[in-house]
């Protein structure tokens, strides 16, 4: 089973870091954000990656190379234009399904401690999404996570989600190239009852601004990370 990092947006909120600096490659703990994703991903035994990118795309190649000296081997889809995350996906459909029709995607622009181990396919579902708690600037959420581990649209109380899924290639059946977004994909197999979740309690940080990644860095250099 192969995971898709998704590194191709352009990182408007973290202007002035990302003109010259694709997202994913801004230093946290001494480290680009991605690695941190690429090493957690190994060790849970990853090893075939694939990473989409756009803004500033051949940085990422130029820095990760075929990830070898990280202990994976990685693919690139190369958008030239960002297509959204559902359009990202069908653009690497090929390259994440070759040997399964799950896959495993993480968002380049987060930072977590969750096992990525605790993402095994399920029997009855299209998709597994991994919820944690509102962070201060998402305080409604977004999912509510029911008795039976279903994702619902709505109900209460409301989970966040993380930014890392396992999906099923069915959840894209039908779709051409194109920009759309996953967000409307998943409230249609919500509806069906095919998408469960995972809780996550552990930290977990948005770092959609510099303020945010500055917090991390300070973080990361504690001798404990605290919850956000």
């Amino acid at each position: 089973m192969k995971a898709l990092i998704l590194a191709a947006g352009k990182g408007e909120r973290m202007r002035p870091l990302t003109l010259n600096t694709p997202k994913p490659l801004l230093l946290a703990g001494g480290k680009p954000l991605i690695v941190h994703h690429i090493e957690r991903l190994q060790a849970a035994g990853f090893r075939e990656l694939v990473i989409n990118h756009a803004w500033l795309g051949e940085q990422i190649e130029q820095t990760l190379g075929d990830g070898r000296s990280l202990g994976v081997s990685i693919e690139y889809s190369a958008e030239g234009e960002p297509l959204e995350t559902a359009g990202g996906i069908v653009r690497a459909l090929p390259q994440l399904t070759r040997n399964s029709d799950w896959f495993a995607v993480i968002n380049g622009d987060i930072w977590c401690d969750f096992d990525f181990r605790q993402l095994q396919p399920l029997a009855s579902a299209k998709a597994l999404l991994v919820l944690t708690d509102n962070p201060g600037h998402h305080p409604d959420g977004d999912f509510h996570l029911d008795d039976d581990g279903l994702v619902l649209s709505e109900g209460q109380p409301r989970l966040t989600f993380s930014g890392i899924s396992l999906l099923h290639r069915s959840l894209f059946d039908g779709l051409t190239p194109g920009s759309r977004k996953l967000a409307p994909l998943l409230r249609e197999a919500m509806v069906a009852g095919q998408v469960q979740g995972l809780y996550h309690p552990g930290a977990w940080l948005d770092i959609g601004t510099p303020e945010r990644l500055q917090m991390l860095n300070q973080q990361l250099a504690s001798p404990e990370l605290p919850r956000s």
